[in-house]
């Protein structure tokens, strides 16, 4: 299995962890392959090697690729065939994806390779770890994916590298692949038969942004159970529908591991008894009072989201496999290449942060509006409304973000375009789904941002009642990065700072742990 280790990652044929992918991709921990990952992808190697002298067509060893599989290709040009495949598919455009993405990308390629089911020589997977190891990047456009017979261009742009082509970062500098390999003092591969195909027939990208977005995920959603928790004391809101036994009622996990959440942050508030006796109000807006089933339910799409993925982490999603059936190995072509398992869980994990930015957004607008007199708090949070506007852009910044998450929302996999000349006649589209959710957790990430920033500043009109030990924790971090609003100043480097607190999971969440 792909062991954690004080050194770093161990792939030894298993599964990799969500953890590891990220602690490789943005830490820059070194990546080892086991002796048991070199025995299983030798033993898949010799299948490949005997089968280019059996005589039969085996797709994408000895044939052409996609619609073109029926033409047979003779032994002498099989490497060339393995190097046209990659310099042909690389047709990627657009801005280039984050090193993280691409460093993520190659160690889940790596991990694949060495379950031993893609006929590759164990060479190619320690050139792979090499790159990782020396800190060379391949640059990797970010479209040009459809998510089906894996993220081909993607992938043979990342592969470019490996055989001396196409670009890569090193050191920060964006270099042509030669010199970036030479700088690095990894030696470019040449590829025997199959091994081209193996590098980009698989769902590598899209688990690589998945895997990503699970962790920044898990950071946003329970900051915004944190902004929850702040704002509910800054409204001098009731905690009554945090209950547990509220949540017994309900029966839904989601909903009572956000009520959990927010009630913990709110323990110790010397603000919630200071109002529960002769106030006139029956019950809060929808934005409080069912805050944690709404928090909840984008929990448990996070939940299953991260089932998908950690599958994923221990899927080979090569084309051919090569398997062990009735005793016998054998080449079979299918399609575990296609991206739809993953596609759809990414636009659902778009959906609920949609609703994660939207109820945090309408706790906002209570809170500028200063619509409940029983909160004691001044319109947009100005000293002086009126000569000052205090916060009130920062709601429509909110609103902005909300409106544009809005039309990332419609799902990118319900969409078909086919490809390859009507072979790939069902495409999945899950790159895009993953950029899509990429965009709508940073969009979610300043709207929980914006709603600290506002929280905070409501707090400061409770005092001197102190909130509970979790909401005056956070408050005493975010005021290191945005003092209390003494007079009119930009809010935007404010909520700039604050969504860096977020994602860097200094509020409630947990940073990546190189160690």
């Amino acid at each position: 299995m792909a062991l954690s280790t004080g050194a770093g990652v161990l792939i030894d044929g298993g599964p990799l962890s969500l953890a590891d992918v990220e602690r490789v991709a943005r830490c820059g921990v070194p990546v080892s392959i086991g002796a048991s990952a070199v025995a299983l992808m030798e033993a898949s190697r010799r299948v490949v090697e005997a089968a280019l002298d059996d005589g039969e067509a085996h797709y994408g060893i000895n044939t052409g690729f996609g619609s073109l599989a029926r033409t047979r290709i003779p032994r002498d040009e099989l490497a060339e065939l393995q190097r046209n495949l990659i310099r042909s598919h690389a047709a990627g455009v657009g801005e280039a994806l984050g090193e993280d993405v691409v460093r993520a990308m190659l160690l889940i390629l790596a991990g694949s390779l060495c379950r031993g089911l893609s006929g590759v020589r164990p060479a190619l997977a320690h050139r792979i770890v090499d790159l990782l190891n020396a800190g060379v990047t391949p640059v990797v456009p970010s479209i040009g994916s459809v998510g089906a017979s894996g993220d081909l261009a993607p992938l043979a742009h990342a592969a470019l590298v490996l055989i001396g082509e196409g670009e890569a970062f090193v050191g920060g500098e964006r270099l042509v692949g030669g010199e970036a390999l030479r700088r690095a003092g990894v030696e470019a591969i040449g590829l025997e038969a199959k091994e081209g195909l193996a590098l980009i027939n698989g769902t590598h990208l899209m688990a690589a942004q998945a895997a990503l977005l699970c962790a920044d995920f898990d950071r946003v959603v329970t900051s915004a159970a944190l902004a929850c928790a702040m704002s509910i004391d800054s409204n001098r809101a009731t905690d009554e529908p945090l209950h547990e036994a509220v949540q017994l009622a309900r029966g839904q996990n989601g909903q009572r591991i956000a009520a959990e959440a927010i009630r913990g942050h709110l323990a110790g508030s010397a603000i919630l008894p200071s109002h529960r006796e002769n106030d006139p109000r029956v019950q809060d807006p929808y934005s409080i009072r069912c805050a944690a089933p709404v928090v909840g339910a984008a929990i448990d799409a996070g939940e299953y989201v991260r089932s998908v993925v950690t599958r994923e982490l221990g899927a080979v999603t090569d084309n051919p496999l090569i398997l062990r059936i009735d005793g016998t190995s054998r080449i079979v072509s299918a399609g575990n290449f296609h991206g739809m398992p993953l596609a759809i869980p990414l636009d659902a994990l778009a959906i609920a942060m949609a609703h994660i930015a939207g109820i945090a957004e309408r706790r906002v607008f209570l809170m500028l509006s200063a619509r409940d007199p029983e909160a004691g708090l001044t319109p947009y949070l100005a000293a002086h409304p009126g000569l000052q506007s205090g916060l009130m852009i920062a709601q429509y910044t909110a609103a902005a973000c909300c409106n544009e998450i809005i039309g990332l929302c419609t799902p990118a996999s319900v969409a078909n375009l086919p490809t390859s000349a009507g072979t790939e006649d069902y495409n999945s589209f899950g790159p895009r789904a993953a950029a899509k959710a990429r965009r709508v957790l940073e969009l979610t990430k300043l709207v929980v941002a914006i709603e600290f920033l506002c929280a905070a500043e409501a707090l400061e009109h409770q005092r001197p009642l102190r909130s509970g030990a979790g909401v005056e924790r956070a408050h005493a971090i975010i005021r290191g990065v945005a003092p209390a609003l003494a007079s009119d100043r930009p809010p935007g480097p404010d909520i700039e700072a604050i969504a860096g607190l977020i994602a860097e999971g200094a509020l409630a969440g947990s940073r990546p742990d190189p160690a």
